[in-house]
């Protein structure tokens, strides 16, 4: 792990922490997963930095070989965990695709505010972390992967993303190492 810095205008960005996939059975508890993105979010939030909360509402269409889903998902299914404290000056971004940059507004949301470096955490670290980490490397924006903020339903995706693809996408941190980086980096 080597997170180095943290740009100042630097955007919190945290993937699927809602109720149905919070419910899913994953590698790491995801009670944990919650807790430490919304320390996360309280200090992106005292400092002004933009917290960007994206939840999944569906799946891209196309053929795959592992079944999916065809039933209708609970009316509560993509409510944010109440964990998170969501605030009013939150960001909420929708999506319909692993990735939350597209068809969603998240990029122009990121532009509008000057921000050129994300912070990720969430659910799942192969799926919808890993897919947002490469769409945010592609647009230019430097990234921070908050290693110890995610899981996956799967432990071997989760290590191979973490260990094999994050590093070539960005830097790697626990949230105490980001949350001491981003008090430093804020005082200078």
């Amino acid at each position: 792990m080597s997170v180095t810095t943290l740009d100042p205008h630097t955007a919190l960005v945290l993937i699927d922490l809602q109720r149905g996939i919070v419910a899913l059975p994953t590698a790491h508890p995801a009670d944990d997963i919650v807790a430490r993105g919304a320390r996360l979010a309280a200090a992106f939030r005292r400092r002004g930095l933009p917290v960007v909360l994206v939840n999944v509402a569906g799946g891209a269409p196309g053929r795959t070989e592992q079944p999916r889903r065809t039933d209708a998902y609970p009316p509560d299914w993509a409510v944010l965990v109440p964990g998170l404290d969501q605030q009013p000056s939150d960001l909420l971004v929708t999506k319909r695709t692993w990735g939350a940059f597209t068809d969603t507004r998240l990029k122009a949301l990121l532009a509008d505010r000057g921000v050129t470096h994300i912070v990720l955490a969430g659910i799942s670290t192969s799926i919808g972390v890993e897919s947002t980490a490469r769409q945010a490397h592609e647009l230019g924006l430097n990234v921070t992967l908050a290693v110890d903020a995610m899981t996956d339903t799967n432990a071997d995706a989760h290590i191979n993303s973490v260990t094999r693809i994050f590093p070539r996408l960005g830097e790697t941190g626990t949230t105490d190492e980001i949350l001491a980086l981003l008090e430093r980096t804020q005082n200078t």
